[in-house]
């Protein structure tokens, strides 16, 4: 209440003034609250982007505090103790080079993202659908299983297996999913509440009935396929330092996004499954490109991406799939996006931490990659 009333009193001395004083009155009053919004907006694991963080401030303070945000990020930046991610993505959101940046949001760059918020909302309800169906609740079910591990143990099986996204006990896979281990099944140890150890199994070390098809083909898309397509997004890649390569991996993983820290000429590498067909490969490769992007894996030293590493798991599936439904569908490729969103999708409303903002850019900027030569983006000075 203090706020609102203090906020009506202010537009009534001041009505008549320019902008410019607006704006160096509106950030003496409320510099403290935008900070403490800023702040806890950090804490509660949100990044928007600079057009969204912009209306939601306008909405909340009013619409003169536009041209004050940009000072009050910059003396956060100074004079708070912000390291980390968080500092990156401050220092994003005043980036004149940035698409994603106040700056450019106060210069009109931003898009209209309400085809954007449409085409979520039809995934939310499609996901939400198909939650119900009995092969998806079975899938869940094993998921479950899975995530019943505890972090440390998920750790070691990584370690053991790099590529395993699901595993099991014999026991479970021979009751719940009707499969036996194969003849050379090399076991992975894990700790047992009660017990010292506990042997696991990978899913390509067993054999039997079928899977749930969305634990299988979730990597697969079909439909009218221009290999141009594939070839214009790789070599665009290559030219943000995105290194991409083939080779196998287990049968529930298409793909994965990573630092490069191997090759000094690249920044990042994306592996995708070998066996997959190019159609396929082409929307592992946008999903795994919004992940890039989208600034999931951090911020690179050009800023050629932005910083968002403080964004729970959840948010970050949803984003990169949503990006990756986008593209493929505008080039007439399905996939089976709506399935792999509907484990994610664990409330009837988008999370508050997903970006309609970034989805809309990165999905218009992976479909230009895709269609032909993009320049090369400019290194920093």
């Amino acid at each position: 209440m203090y706020l609102r009333g203090l906020r009506n009193i202010k537009l009534t001395i001041i009505s008549n003034r320019e902008a410019v004083q607006l704006s160096i009155f509106t950030e003496e009053i409320y510099k403290n609250d935008i900070k403490n919004y800023l702040l806890e907006l950090l804490n509660n694991n949100r990044q928007p982007s600079g057009t969204e963080l912009l209306e939601e401030i306008e909405n909340f303070f009013g619409w003169e505090i536009r041209w004050a945000l940009c000072n009050i990020i910059e003396e956060i930046l100074q004079n708070d103790n912000i390291q980390g991610i968080k500092k990156n993505y401050l220092i994003e959101l005043i980036d004149k080079n940035s698409d994603y940046s106040v700056v450019s949001a106060l210069g009109d760059k931003s898009i209209n993202t309400n085809s954007v918020k449409s085409t979520l909302d039809y995934l939310l309800e499609k996901g939400q659908h198909y939650r119900k169906s009995d092969e998806f609740i079975e899938m869940i079910d094993f998921m479950g299983k899975f995530r019943r591990y505890s972090p440390y143990n998920n750790m070691l099986v990584k370690i053991q297996n790099p590529h395993c996204s699901f595993y099991a006990t014999k026991h479970d896979w021979e009751n719940r999913f009707k499969r036996n281990l194969k003849e050379d099944a090399k076991p992975m140890l894990i700790l047992a509440p009660m017990h010292p150890v506990m042997l696991v199994y990978d899913l390509d070390a067993t054999e039997g009935e079928e899977l749930p098809k969305e634990i299988t083909d979730f990597g697969k898309f079909q439909g009218e396929w221009r290999p141009s397509l594939l070839q214009n997004l790789m070599d665009n890649a290559n030219k943000y330092l995105i290194r991409i390569g083939y080779k196998k991996h287990s049968s529930t993983s298409a793909g994965f996004a990573a630092v490069d820290r191997e090759s000094k000429s690249f920044k990042m590498r994306i592996s995708i499954h070998k066996d997959l067909d190019e159609p396929s490969r082409f929307g592992v490769l946008c999903h795994e490109l919004a992940h890039i992007f989208l600034g999931h894996l951090g911020s690179d030293t050009d800023r050629w991406w932005p910083s968002r590493q403080n964004l729970n798991h959840q948010s970050v599936e949803i984003e990169a799939e949503a990006v990756a439904y986008l593209v493929t569908k505008r080039l007439d490729l399905e996939g089976s996006s709506i399935t792999y969103l509907a484990s994610y999708l664990t409330e009837k409303s988008i999370p508050d931490g997903i970006s309609i903002d970034y989805i809309g850019k990165v999905a218009g900027k992976i479909e230009e990659m895709a269609k032909g030569r993009v320049a090369a983006p400019k290194r920093k000075k």
